[in-house]
């Protein structure tokens, strides 16, 4: 291995483990503040949850990410290590401010700019990335009016229970934020797993594009790792600043967040779990009344999604122009 390969691997553990840390303490929130977990056991839970999400559903994801977007033989592994620094750079960034943004836009917009700064448009496979781009863009529309449709279910099944049947939703909240979990280790850590396999195809240590498995246990380790460590700013906006969560709330937006991002999993679409949960917490709170939400912070979390893809681009462009002259 080269050092510059080496270096992309490196960096890309160390994007798998902040994705653990800004990205799956979107996954505990809710379980934490409808009191359905404790922290430590929620974070503990869910660590275990992310690293056998790979190893259960495959790696449809890392194919989508490192075989369908960009012509791996007109790239460089400089070009890679460009767009996963100014990933990592975006990430610490929003991680600093509390800002739920998506590491999946901040990794597809740093890989955009690197290949085109390096190689032009025609490095980009178009159909992989309308496939990407209608993934990460249509799922969060889909959580709010999943979200929206669960609840309005649920509260129609239980409209003459109890409040006896706030222990029912957390106890299920084992069963929907295991399957979470689940779900977004094995959309989340296999992005990682596409552009280390990517590098290692440029690099020509591998012939074709298949995920080794030490690749795989490696990047399963590092985002069960995140997770474990937790981010509790994420924790505190997308668990309370939205509105209060309830454990009925809790139950369906997990169960919502498990369902569109375990079958973008299957599919091969990456998407970004901060914006499916997010817009299920949403969806759900409209589905309950509309002036439950704090629309506010909705506008907030929607301004750094937007931002994002073009901040990272250029971020990434302009990193490759330094690397490419500190290494020719």
């Amino acid at each position: 291995m080269t050092p510059v390969l080496i270096a992309v691997i490196v960096l890309g553990l160390l994007f798998d483990f902040l994705n653990g840390i800004h990205d799956s303490s979107n996954v505990v929130a809710t379980m934490i503040s409808s009191r359905a977990f404790s922290p430590p056991v929620a974070l503990g839970v869910t660590a275990l949850a992310e690293f056998s999400g790979p190893f259960i559903f495959g790696t449809a994801v890392a194919k989508t990410i490192g075989n369908g977007i960009v012509a791996s033989q007109l790239i460089s592994t400089q070009v890679i290590l460009a767009a996963l620094v100014s990933a990592i750079l975006w990430n610490l960034l929003t991680w600093y401010l509390g800002f739920p943004s998506s590491s999946s836009h901040a990794l597809i917009g740093g890989i955009i700019g690197s290949v085109v700064m390096a190689a032009g448009w025609q490095a980009i496979e178009i159909k992989g990335l309308e496939k990407v781009l209608i993934a990460l863009f249509a799922s969060p529309i889909i959580g709010f009016v999943f979200g929206y449709i669960i609840i309005k279910l649920v509260l129609i099944l239980s409209w003459k229970a109890t409040p006896h049947i706030n222990g029912f939703f957390k106890r299920s909240q084992i069963l929907t934020g295991i399957s979470l979990a689940l779900s977004h280790g094995a959309n989340d850590a296999q992005k990682t797993m596409g552009v280390i396999t990517l590098a290692l195809v440029t690099s020509g240590y591998l012939n074709a594009f298949a995920v080794p498995r030490w690749v795989i246990l490696l990047c399963a380790s590092m985002i069960a790792l995140g997770t474990a460590v937790g981010g509790w700013k994420l924790i505190r906006t997308l668990g309370g600043r939205i509105y209060k969560i309830r454990p009925v709330d809790g139950f369906a937006s997990q169960l919502t967040s498990a369902v569109v991002i375990l079958g973008n999993s299957l599919l091969g679409g990456p998407v970004s779990t901060t914006q499916v949960v997010s817009s299920a917490i949403m969806g759900v709170g409209a589905g309950e009344r509309a002036n439950k939400v704090r629309w506010g912070v909705a506008q907030e979390i929607a301004m750094a999604w937007l931002l994002t893809i073009p901040i990272t681009a250029l971020l990434a462009a302009g990193m490759f122009w330094v690397i490419s002259w500190i290494i020719p």
